[in-house]
């Protein structure tokens, strides 16, 4: 795989002007406003009893999400440990769901408490029932409701994903002071964004080759995964003027919420990412207003740092004060 971005030295500094709506803030507080209001109830953590696994506790979630609607997840508690534990939210990534409970293992390992949250409409276990008007293109979930901010797909799921941090806090044996949000691809723009709408509720923040940051330069040069569905979209729709699509993917973009965000964030790249290309990533890093780190694979595809980044992820969150046997920061 070559290289087929901004060398480096230029992505390091590279923080180009986009337009941000000047309704952004008021657009999220209501978002999240009305979410909660619609919640009608905790979450539900059902032990999962038939689970093989003997070291964790697995209990299968159900917690209020964009309308009340309920989202799935797994929650994974170390057996045995000292609580209040610190805890992890992970967000998966484009067209994944939470899969099975012993996918995901390793954050329970390290001591802490992991939920695993569901993509609504990507999953299995949790849908996407709401009516969205305008014209579907089929290509994924990119274009459902492009046309219209109040309708685009990425703002209920983005809801879900604060409202996962909401119902991990409230877990009575989850310390609420240490919990960390993070993804890969997909699930690190939403852990991005997370972080830029839930202010001091997170203790940081683990965004990895994040995906929905800098839609038009994703659009522009990605060569795989989801961002070509944009080109792809407006190519068939030529009554859609772009400049609309982009004025509704500004209200998602990882460039508006990293300003937005002040708990300490690792970050990653991979300078050989057709999906997400390092610009991308970069353009939300340079503009991220909290403490901040990235680990950059120098021949790192979409996976990144694969099996090493996790190992940096523990090391840096121990630095913070953040791992299970470590005081709050």
């Amino acid at each position: 795989m070559p290289l087929t971005d901004l060398p480096l030295d230029e992505l390091r500094t590279y923080a180009p002007e986009t337009a941000e709506p000047e309704d952004f803030d008021v657009f999220w507080a209501k978002t999240i406003a009305t979410a909660r209001e619609a919640a009608g109830g905790a979450a539900e953590f059902r032990p999962v009893a038939d689970s093989p696994l003997r070291t964790v506790e697995v209990f299968d979630v159900r917690f209020p999400g964009w309308g009340g609607q309920p989202v799935a997840a797994w929650l994974l508690l170390p057996r045995g440990a000292t609580e209040p534990l610190p805890g992890v939210v992970t967000y998966i990534g484009y067209s994944g769901g939470r899969g099975l409970h012993h996918e995901h293992l390793l954050w329970s390992a390290a001591g802490y408490a992991h939920l695993v949250v569901d993509s609504r409409g990507q999953g299995h276990d949790t849908p996407d029932p709401d009516a969205m008007p305008g014209p579907q293109y089929v290509g994924g979930f990119m274009t459902r409701g492009i046309e219209d901010p109040e309708h685009y797909y990425y703002r209920r799921l983005m809801a879900d994903c604060v409202r996962a941090v909401d119902a991990l806090r409230e877990h009575p044996r989850v310390d609420p002071a240490r919990v960390v949000v993070s993804g890969v691809s997909q699930g690190g723009g939403l852990a991005l964004a997370v972080a830029g709408l839930t202010g001091g509720a997170i203790a940081a923040a683990l965004v990895d080759v994040p995906f929905l940051c800098h839609f038009r330069r994703g659009a522009d040069t990605a060569a795989d995964g989801p961002y070509p569905e944009l080109a792809q979209y407006l190519g068939v729709h030529r009554r859609v003027d772009p400049d609309e699509v982009f004025g509704t993917l500004s209200y998602f973009d990882g460039v508006h919420f990293a300003p937005r965000a002040s708990v300490p964030a690792l970050f990653s790249v991979g300078l050989m990412d057709p999906v997400c290309p390092p610009s991308t990533v970069y353009a939300a890093y340079n503009r991220y207003a909290g403490e901040k780190d990235i680990r950059v694979w120098q021949f790192g595809d979409h996976a990144g740092g694969r099996g090493s980044q996790p190992l940096e992820q523990m090391r840096w969150l121990s630095g913070l004060g953040l791992a299970p046997d470590g005081p709050a920061r």
